[in-house]
Order: structure tokens, then C-alpha cells, then sequence
């Protein structure tokens, strides 16, 4: 276990630990933070007629111009607002400088290519597999993600969400020298327990129910995963992956005015219904 990898829990620690004011009776959700994955040179996964950055794009802006119409009290604001590249641990600052109430990030979803063995030939007298690459387009559904425990082999939604930090400059000295592939890190950051991990799994568990019996929609459920930019947050944080662009039909529904319209009301309704059973009068 490196040193630098030790150093990097510090400042974790300062969120993690931090006292929490849910116990106090002045709670209200008055800052809410829309963080649209990817953008810029980072567009995210790719489907057939789309980039994933500027689907999160479109709903975020959607999702705060339903907040800021229907919830006036309600202070919002955006990791970024156009097409632009914005490094994770900045998108956290702006959450964290806010003294935000809840974090949102939105995402879509994506099936990585197979290789399928179709046959053999023979090369330098030996025998050599004939690859075929194929494309999963089956996979469907919603799931949300939470920071917290979780098991090393559960890591790849983490993995491909964090590896955007290799894009960015002096990656390994904002983030104290963190290694997004690196299975060391994910059970560092699993001996923690994040303070705002229940509030966390509350607001999530809203989102996938709005999903699955308002948009009649597959959820995959709720999982804990070490992303970065939730690790980072000092505040209830969910990522939220509203489809998989490699799904051909989830794709087009994502696109469409009708597909981001039920996403964002799915999302807006979770975030009131949370807001009201956890304020207190």
C-alpha cells in the first residue's frame, strides 16, 4: 500500500466525519447541485446516434428548470452548463463550497464489446482463435449508486466513471496520487464509513421507486460503489444512470422530449418527496 495512497484519505476524512445536521431541526434542503457527467473531451460512452455527455447534458438543464419552476425555494446550481470539460474533484468543490444539500449526478449507462471465439487458424504452426467482436445491446434498465461498502469485484461501474481523471492535468497531484484501477484504493475508501451514507440510500431508493412504478421502467436497484466524485462530497450524493446508451430502444427513449421528460420528473419527484419527510418543522 503506497503512502501516497494513505495521504489521499485525509481530506476524506474532513467529509466523512464531519457532523451532520439531520439531527437538527433547522434541516431544510435549501442548495441542490445538477452534476452533468462527462462533457468536453470527455464524452462519456458512446451509442449509435449519441454521446452520453450530452444526454446528462440535456436533463440536467432540465431537472433545474424544474426545480427552479417548481421548487422556487430551492437554490440550484450546475457542475457545468454547457459543453465543457470540468474536473471531478471541482465538480465536488462546487458542492462542497455551496454547502450544497444534495448532489445529483446524471449518467447513462453502458455495455462494454465482447470478443467471441468464431473459429481457428493456424499461424507459425500453431493453433490461434479467430475473434468476432459483439456488441451487448440487450442490457436495459435504470440503477442508482451510493457511495459506501462494497466488494472488489463489484468495482466496474466505479472504474469506468473514474477513469476521466487520467484525462485531466496533474490528475495524480489534485487527487493525492489516487489510481482509478487500482483495487487497493476501492477497499481503502471501504474501511470509511461515509456519514451521509443512509440519507444517500434514502434519496436513491426514491429515484429507482419513481422509475420503476411511475415510468414503468427496469431497475437494476441501488449499489454502493466507490466513485470518486460521490467519495468527495460532503453532503447525501447520488449518481444516477438513467438508461444504457448501448441499448438501441433506451438510447432513442433518452433522446427523446417524452424520455427526458418522465427522467426528469421521476428525479424532481424523488428529490420532493425526500425534501419533505426530512425536513423539520
Amino acid at each position: 500500500m503506497s503512502h501516497r495512497v494513505k495521504i489521499f484519505i485525509v481530506p476524506l476524512l474532513l467529509f466523512i466525519y464531519t457532523p451532520i445536521a439531520f439531527s437538527q431541526s433547522h434541516y431544510k434542503v435549501r442548495t441542490i447541485v445538477i452534476d452533468a457527467g462527462h462533457g468536453g473531451r470527455k464524452p462519456g460512452a458512446r451509442g449509435a446516434i449519441s454521446y452520453e455527455k450530452d444526454i446528462a447534458l440535456e436533463v440536467a438543464l432540465k431537472l433545474g428548470k424544474k426545480f427552479e419552476e417548481d421548487m422556487p425555494g430551492v437554490k440550484v446550481l450546475y457542475t457545468r452548463k454547457k459543453d465543457v470539460d470540468v474536473d471531478f474533484y471541482k465538480r465536488a468543490e462546487i458542492a462542497n463550497d455551496a454547502k450544497a444539500d444534495i448532489f445529483i449526478s446524471i449518467h447513462c449507462n453502458s455495455m462494454p464489446d465482447h470478443r467471441v471465439i468464431t473459429g481457428y487458424s493456424r499461424k507459425h504452426g500453431k493453433k490461434v482463435p479467430i475473434y468476432k467482436t459483439s456488441k451487448n445491446t440487450s442490457t436495459r434498465g435504470t440503477e442508482t449508486f451510493v457511495a459506501g461498502m462494497h466488494r472488489i469485484n463489484e468495482q466496474d461501474v466505479a472504474i469506468r466513471e473514474n477513469a476521466d481523471i487520467k484525462l485531466e492535468k496533474n490528475y495524480k497531484q489534485n487527487y493525492d496520487g489516487y489510481d482509478p484501477s487500482d483495487p487497493e484504493t476501492f477497499i481503502i475508501l471501504s474501511l470509511f464509513k461515509n456519514k451521509f451514507r443512509d440519507k444517500s440510500m434514502e434519496l436513491a431508493k426514491l429515484i429507482q421507486h419513481n422509475y420503476s412504478k411511475v415510468d414503468h421502467r427496469l431497475s437494476r436497484g441501488i449499489k454502493e460503489q466507490g466513485i470518486l466524485i460521490l467519495q468527495r462530497c460532503g453532503m447525501p450524493a447520488v449518481l444516477t444512470e438513467i438508461g444504457f446508451i448501448s441499448n438501441p430502444e433506451e438510447e432513442r427513449y433518452m433522446n427523446s422530449a417524452k424520455g427526458q421528460a418522465e427522467i426528469v420528473h421521476s428525479i424532481f419527484n424523488a428529490v420532493k418527496t425526500y425534501k419533505k419527510e426530512n425536513e423539520l418543522n
